[in-house]
């Protein structure tokens, strides 16, 4: 039995671009993509477009939601969003449990996103590190024996680096990279899973120079 799983990182987010928007935002931790992260999202659309991905699993924040999407359009999928799939929850970047924008608001704005779905894992704030990794790749490894065709996980830095080791374990030759916008590649080959692409960034035109994670 053989079965891909493509996991990525959300696109470059405004507050990286503009950390003012911080000061002001209604939603502090939970920012859009910027600009140039959109054409980011756009670039990863057109990379998996010929790929045969069935399902889309998207954390619940704004800027996952809105790199998800793009590939949704171009995929005609819908986009479950996944908490076991959020942001490190960890209380050194953020004073209290991020607030994100309402479902209702969230499915006007992203029609694609399906209101059927209940999230096979749910984070908790606050998170240690090695809490949201194991909470990353608990998701990682629900979703695969539920779903059984090729799909398409989008997290964060630290739910990208779970849910990958969460499947192909913590040793591994190469250490797991997770820039914006990266692509990760695992295959199932019988009983074992297979890290084919590692934070693949040949898709965008323009990557940083320095991974960030908050």
């Amino acid at each position: 039995m053989t079965q891909t799983i493509w996991i990525a990182r959300h696109a470059n987010r405004l507050d990286f671009v503009n950390p003012d928007w911080f000061l002001t935002a209604q939603r502090r931790y939970d920012p859009p993509l910027s600009e140039d992260g959109i054409v980011q999202a756009s670039q990863l659309a057109q990379r998996l477009k010929k790929e045969n991905i069935k399902a889309i699993f998207s954390s619940p924040f704004l800027r996952t939601i809105q790199t998800a999407n793009q590939v949704a359009e171009v995929l005609d999928l819908q986009i479950k969003l996944e908490s076991g799939l959020s942001e490190w929850l960890n209380p050194e970047w953020m004073s209290e449990t991020p607030e994100k924008m309402p479902i209702h608001e969230l499915v006007t704005l992203f029609p694609r996103i399906d209101r059927n779905y209940n999230s096979r894992v749910v984070a908790q704030y606050p998170e240690i590190g090695k809490t949201a990794f194991l909470r990353a790749g608990e998701t990682a490894r629900r979703l695969v024996g539920e779903f059984s065709e090729d799909i398409l996980l989008v997290g964060h830095g630290a739910s990208v680096l779970g849910a990958t080791m969460g499947l192909v374990g913590d040793v591994v030759e190469t250490e797991i990279k997770a820039a914006l916008c990266c692509l990760i590649k695992v295959v199932r080959q019988e009983a074992r899973w297979v890290l084919e692409l590692n934070g693949d960034t040949s898709h965008l035109a323009q990557v940083e120079e320095v991974i960030r994670f908050n």
